[in-house]
């Protein structure tokens, strides 16, 4: 499929992973990409890259368990380039601990990132998409959103959330034929900072180990989601699941 025109993407989680991928690998291609993530100086880092490289790009810092600021990101990205064709909700954590280590901390921020942060993105750019009748949201879930395992209870939780959601608003658009699409981007093992934030030890070294055998590159999923961008206007690519060809689950 042919990358025919510029589009406006904004993106949650793009200061590294597969965030930052996505951000390269669009603004090369000539999108204009909108960046969020909390950790300013490797917004400006990658900002200035990409400027560099003759692309266009603009962040805000951005917390998205903050629906102020995931507002403020979306009103960025109608001030500076008047409309938003694709809103990519990529922000999430993946600390996995077995429920009896009671890491109710941990459990509640995966909540508020992956599921509440996915709303409040939807919140965001939903009515400028409405008003446009155009518009495109994608949403990371993961292999952990089709299946579970001990010790990925609370991140599989939210990762089905994120699916439940996903399709209910893609059926919402399709009733209001509102020509917005949506999709659901499932990645495997990708190299990423997600293990580091698996503070359970007993369960820490067995995936550190399955990440450092089978992960494949996050440019494999930036590729992914710019395939489903680019996929004709009244065709929605549902969801899709990307595994490493050596990851067996």
């Amino acid at each position: 499929m042919a990358h025919t025109e510029s589009k406006v993407v904004v993106i949650t989680g793009a200061s590294s992973g597969i965030g930052e991928a996505t951000a390269k690998f669009l603004a090369e291609r000539g999108d204009k990409v909108v960046l969020g993530a909390r950790r300013e100086q490797r917004l400006q880092k990658l900002v200035e890259e990409i400027k560099r490289a003759g692309g266009s790009a603009i962040y805000h810092v951005t917390d998205v368990t903050s629906r102020s600021e995931v507002e403020a990101l979306a009103k960025l990205a109608l001030d500076e380039y008047g409309q938003i064709d694709v809103w990519v909700n990529n922000a999430g954590l993946m600390p996995h601990s077995t429920f009896d280590k009671l890491k109710v901390d941990e459990w509640e921020r995966m909540v508020d990132v992956n599921i509440k942060g996915v709303l409040y993105g939807i919140a965001a750019a939903l009515p400028s998409m409405r008003e446009r009748k155009s518009g495109q949201f994608i949403n990371l879930s993961s292999v952990a959103g089709h299946k579970t395992h001990p010790g990925g209870g609370v991140y599989s939780g939210t990762k089905y959330a994120v699916r439940a959601i996903s399709e209910a608003l893609r059926q919402e658009e399709a009733v209001a034929q509102s020509n917005i699409r949506v999709t659901i981007v499932s990645p495997g093992a990708v190299a990423t900072e997600l293990p580091n934030s698996i503070t359970d030890q007993d369960l820490k070294p067995g995936i550190d180990q399955l990440y450092e055998a089978v992960a494949i590159s996050a440019t494999r999923i930036a590729e992914t989601i710019a395939f489903a961008i680019d996929a004709p206007v009244d065709t929605s690519l549902n969801e899709i699941i990307v595994r490493p060809t050596m990851q067996q689950v």
